[in-house]
């Protein structure tokens, strides 16, 4: 979910993310800084990375896979450059600029989930061509956000007494998450959700945390449903993580009785009123992120609160190998 750019340096932006205008899985931190080769990189790492890309699902000529080479990471921050920087309100820095592609020090530790377009077949004329990266997201488990910075969410929301409070459960951070602005339909973001819950699954993650953004830096422009989000949708206390005090903004804007629902949830970007629906919660307090121009929230997605409606489509955790059925997501 998915939950995203974080200020002074991601996408489930449930960049966290840009999926849409709006709301996007945010970028990490140090965004244009180079590949760093001090990092002791996890088994699963760009490093050796030869093998065949593992596919998750395909929708006509729609296709996710995890990436497994550097080549594939490329196209991936090619792609975020283009929605984050040209399409959006990123500023990137002198190396962003030079390279034309979005990378930072995470790259290297996280996987990276890729749509591809594989294009209409009758017009190939037996001519074999490359396909094209039109959506991107980029995830991180725990066990590898240990063993390096932890996750990149902590720049904005302080989540460590979550995870330390939850043992016994895997997290996964979403973020990096981008699509081509001619792809942004419901079937790209069902093979985008596909591959996000197959692969929640394959590592028997427990939670999804990321940030979830609204455009602009004026939190006020969005009370109406940042107050919502504050009075219906605010995580339980055991799940409930708060904006570092420094950074917080409330979201407690308007009272319960002067909220319009239908007008708050027509206001709500489309991916957080997605993952809303799946089960999610939202944290305590939003962020200004001025370098990507964005007001953040955070997004947790407990697996035990998804709606289990939807594990008829996308199968449950204890199954891993069920299809998922086209034509069908949260994220619509």
């Amino acid at each position: 979910m998915p939950m995203k750019p974080t200020s002074g340096g991601p996408t489930v932006k449930i960049r966290g993310g840009a999926m849409f205008p709006g709301l996007t899985f945010k970028p990490g931190q140090g965004v244009g800084t180079p590949f760093v080769g001090r990092r002791r990189l996890p088994s699963n790492s760009l490093r050796g990375r030869f093998q065949p890309p593992k596919i998750y699902g395909r929708i006509e000529q729609l296709e996710v896979q995890l990436a497994r080479k550097k080549s594939s990471i490329r196209r991936a921050q090619r792609l975020r450059y283009k929605v984050f920087y040209e399409e959006m309100s990123a500023t990137p820095d002198a190396l962003a600029m030079l390279s034309r592609r979005d990378e930072d020090v995470y790259d290297p530790i996280c996987d990276h989930l890729l749509v591809l377009d594989h294009g209409d077949p009758a017009k190939k004329k037996g001519r074999w061509r490359r396909p094209r990266v039109v959506g991107a997201y980029r995830l991180l488990r725990q066990d590898v956000a240990e063993l390096h910075d932890g996750f990149y969410t902590q720049s904005e929301y302080d989540i460590a007494p979550l995870i330390q409070a939850k043992p016994d459960h895997r997290f996964i951070e979403l973020g990096r998450s981008c699509v081509l602005k001619p792809y942004r339909s419901r079937r790209t973001l069902e093979l985008l959700w596909q591959g996000v819950w197959s692969y929640v699954r394959e590592h028997s993650g427990d939670v999804m945390i990321g940030c979830a953004s609204f455009p602009g830096t004026d939190p006020s422009a969005h009370a109406l449903a940042l107050s919502f989000l504050h009075h219906n949708s605010l995580a339980p206390e055991d799940w409930r993580v708060r904006a570092h005090d420094h950074m917080r903004v409330d979201m407690n804007m308007m009272p319960p009785e002067a909220i319009n629902t239908r007008a708050a949830l027509k206001a709500l970007p489309p991916l957080v009123k997605g993952y809303l629906r799946v089960g999610a919660f939202v944290g305590d307090g939003a962020v200004i992120d001025h370098q990507f121009g964005t007001t953040d929230i955070f997004v947790v997605m407990p697996v035990e609160a998804i709606n289990t409606r939807y594990f008829a489509h996308f199968g449950s955790p204890d199954a891993l190998n069920a299809p998922a059925a086209p034509g069908f997501g949260p994220l619509n």
